[in-house]
C-alpha cells in the first residue's frame, strides 16, 4: 500500500485518492501481510516456546503466584488481553503499567510471581525501567521481543523472539504485525497452560457466569423454575381435580407435572392436551365424563426429562429438537425437581456438540503455501 494514496487539495485539505477497489485490495493485503508473519512465526517458535510455559506454569498457579503481564503503549494494551485470556482460562494473571510500577504498583508484584514482558525493540525505557527492580526481587521475566540481545532479552531468564517483522502500514512505523504476532503468540501461551492444567468446560463456566455463554454452560438446576412454582399433582386424581387444584400466583407453566405414590415423575399434562380433550369432547358430545376420570389415563406418560447438573445448553437442545415447551428435571430417584420452560429462555440458540474433552488437538494450515507471500 503506498503512502501516494492520500492527496492534498490546493488549499492543504486531505483528499482520498483510492477508489473503493484499491481500499478493498489494500485491506486484504494488510490481513494477508500479517497473516504470512504469524505463519512464519509458527514455523520458527522453538524451545524457548515450551521453557516459557513451563516457567509461567511453575511461578503462576501451581505454584501459588501469577502472570504479571507489562508492556508500554500498543504493546501494553496487547499485554491487557493477553492478562485477560490467562484469568479466563485457568491461569491467575494480572496486567502492570510499566510507568504506574513506579508509583507504588510494584507493590502488586509478589517473588512467587513470573513477568511476561512484551517490547518489540526491547529498549522501551519505561520497560527496561523495571529490569533492577525484578532483578532485586528475585521475578524471572519471560521475554516477547524481537531479539534476545536486546536489554530486555539479556534480562529475561526465556526470550521468545518475534524476529525482524515489517509492520503492514504504508509507512512501516504504526504497530500492527508486531502487536498481532504479541497477541496470538499471548493466545498460545494461555492456551497451551490451560491445556496442561485440565481447564475443563465446567471451569470455563465457574469463570465466565454472566452473559449468553454464561447461561449457556450454567446448570439447569440454577435455571428452572423451582418445584414450589411449577403445577404438580398426583396421577390418580381426576383431570377436574388437577385443574382446580393446580393454581399457582404468578405466571404459570404451561404443563402439569403428575407423580405417583412413589413420588417420581409419571406423566405430564400440558394446556396442549387440555385443547385436545375439549376438541375430543365436544365431537363427542360432552366433556364431563373424561374430566371425571384419573389424568393418568389421559397424561404423556414416561416423558422426556433431563437430570439435574446438566448443563443448561443440553436442555435448550433438547427442547429445539424436540419441540417441546417443557422440560421437567428430574433427581437420580427421578423425582421432579423443577421444569425448564420455553419461555423463560426465550433467545437461546442451542449449541453445536461440544468436542471431547480429551488431549488438545492443534489445528494447523492444510500447507505453508496456502499464505505465501505474494
Amino acid at each position: 500500500m503506498s503512502s501516494s494514496a492520500v492527496k492534498r487539495t490546493s488549499g492543504g485539505a486531505r483528499e482520498d485518492a483510492m477508489t473503493p477497489g484499491e481500499q478493498l485490495q489494500a485491506a486484504k493485503e494488510i490481513l494477508r501481510r500479517e497473516a504470512v508473519a504469524l505463519w512464519t512465526l509458527s514455523n520458527q517458535l522453538g524451545p524457548s516456546m515450551t521453557d516459557a510455559v513451563a516457567l509461567l506454569r511453575r511461578h503462576s498457579t501451581a505454584g501459588g503466584g501469577s502472570v504479571i503481564v507489562t508492556g508500554m503503549g500498543k504493546a501494553g494494551l496487547i499485554g491487557q488481553k493477553i492478562a485477560a485470556t490467562l484469568a479466563s482460562t485457568g491461569t491467575r494473571a494480572h496486567f502492570l503499567h510499566p510507568a504506574e510500577a513506579f508509583h507504588g504498583d510494584l507493590g502488586r508484584v509478589h517473588s512467587q510471581d513470573a513477568v511476561l514482558m512484551l517490547t518489540q525493540s526491547g529498549e522501551t525505557a519505561e520497560v527496561t525501567q523495571l529490569l533492577p527492580s525484578l532483578r532485586e526481587m528475585g521475578v524471572p521475566i519471560v521475554a516477547v521481543t524481537a531479539s534476545a540481545e536486546s536489554t530486555v532479552g539479556k534480562a529475561a531468564a526465556t526470550v521468545i523472539e518475534l524476529g525482524k517483522l515489517e509492520e503492514a502500514c504504508s509507512l512501516g512505523l504504526a504497530p500492527s504485525t508486531t502487536t498481532t504476532a504479541m497477541l496470538a503468540l499471548g493466545d498460545a501461551l494461555a492456551l497451551v497452560l490451560s491445556a496442561m492444567a485440565g481447564f475443563k468446560s465446567d471451569d470455563f463456566a465457574r469463570f465466565h457466569p454472566g452473559g449468553s455463554l454464561g447461561r449457556k454452560l450454567s446448570r439447569v438446576d440454577d435455571c428452572m423454575r423451582p418445584l414450589d412454582e411449577c403445577r404438580v399433582a398426583p396421577a390418580a386424581h381426576t383431570t377436574r381435580q388437577v385443574l382446580v387444584e393446580c393454581g399457582r400466583p404468578g405466571r404459570r407453566t404451561g404443563a402439569v407435572m403428575l407423580t405417583g405414590e412413589d413420588g417420581k415423575l409419571a406423566g405430564m399434562f400440558t394446556d396442549s392436551d387440555l385443547a385436545r380433550l375439549f376438541e375430543k369432547g365436544e365431537s363427542a358430545g360432552g366433556v364431563d365424563a373424561t374430566l371425571d376420570r384419573p389424568i393418568a389415563e389421559i397424561m404423556a406418560a414416561d416423558p422426556t426429562t433431563i437430570a439435574a447438573g446438566s448443563r443448561m445448553s443440553d436442555a435448550v437442545a433438547l427442547l429445539a429438537r424436540r419441540k417441546f415447551s417443557e422440560l421437567p428435571v428430574v433427581d437420580q430417584a427421578g423425582k421432579p425437581l423443577g421444569l425448564v420452560d420455553v419461555t423463560d429462555i426465550v433467545g437461546w440458540q442451542p449449541e453445536k456438540p461440544a468436542a471431547k474433552e480429551s488431549t488438545p488437538t492443534i489445528r494447523v494450515f492444510p500447507s505453508e503455501d496456502v499464505y505465501a507471500a505474494g
